[in-house]
């Protein structure tokens, strides 16, 4: 029973975070720049945590642990949001949702290499694993069967999926040793930190008056403390008792509920082949489980 309300819990995170992208695009079209939203849904998510649970602790047991945490906040914060947002910039909206999508994969394998005995690499999982990425490239394509390569973008991309992928390495490295919401803490207070220098060069600027508009206050509170707080602090609790590799393959449901929730808030049609990727994508999910 404990273990099916992680697979719950799982399921409503990554659809929580494959809506987020409307709520990005909202405050994007209100001139607010993708580093300022980041930096912006963080502090909320941060300061509100501080708020609740002031007396979670202050530091790690030791220095290399306090490491691991910079690195979270790195490989799941401040980097990871710069380069997928910078392939977007680069690449089609279509490359990007693909390549990132590669994360589960990417990750099964990094944590098979890293931890060989402890990491079983069955043929279901990498079956799974390959039948949902086939259902992703269906979903995301809705379609139109038309990607152009841009190597600048692509590879960007490919670096946000790696860099999830290590998030997840680094989270196994602490989960157990520290509370959930001191870790999740950590994410966003090494993730504000980190992404210091990049405002402090790039100097986005921003008007008070923008913020008076419920639509831009109304999506930076969803995004964070819906997608970030909770989400976090949800994802690292499935992964901590699903297990790294299995975990990872409820992200391939992120396309999915962000075609869903384009076709709801903004009339984008759904065509025959996304709905038949999105047979696949939980299929390969359902193989995946299976010893």
């Amino acid at each position: 029973m404990k273990r099916a309300l992680f697979h719950i819990l799982a399921v409503l995170t990554v659809a929580i975070w494959g809506t987020t992208f409307v709520s990005t695009k909202v405050l994007l079209h209100h001139g607010l720049t993708p580093d300022v939203i980041f930096t912006l849904r963080f502090i909320l998510a941060y300061g509100l945590l501080w708020l609740l649970r002031p007396r979670l602790g202050m530091w790690c047991k030791n220095l290399g642990d306090e490491l691991r945490m910079v690195g979270l906040g790195i490989t799941g914060g401040s980097l990871y949001f710069l380069t997928e947002n910078a392939a977007l910039t680069y690449a089609p909206a279509a490359n990007v949702s693909l390549l990132v999508c590669t994360t589960p994969l990417l990750t099964i394998l990094l944590m098979r290499f890293v931890y060989k005995k402890s990491e079983r690499l069955s043929r279901h999982t990498v079956g799974g694993s390959l039948l949902a990425l086939a259902g992703v490239a269906l979903v995301v394509l809705n379609g139109h069967f038309a990607l152009k390569l841009n190597p600048r973008g692509d590879l960007l991309a490919l670096s946000a999926s790696l860099l999830w992928a290590l998030y997840t390495l680094l989270l196994r490295s602490v989960e157990g040793r520290y509370r959930n919401l001191l870790i999740t803490r950590k994410v966003f207070g090494y993730g504000l930190l980190t992404i210091l220098p990049y405002l402090a060069w790039h100097r986005p600027e921003l008007q008070m008056t923008t913020f008076t508009t419920p639509a831009v206050w109304g999506n930076l509170l969803f995004l964070g403390i819906v997608a970030s707080l909770v989400c976090y602090a949800t994802w690292n609790a499935v992964v901590k008792n699903l297990g790294a590799s299995f975990s990872s393959n409820y992200l391939y449901l992120n396309p999915l509920a962000a075609t869903l929730a384009a076709s709801l808030v903004l009339n984008e049609q759904i065509t025959p082949t996304a709905a038949i990727g999105a047979c696949m994508i939980l299929a390969g999910i359902a193989l995946a489980r299976k010893k």
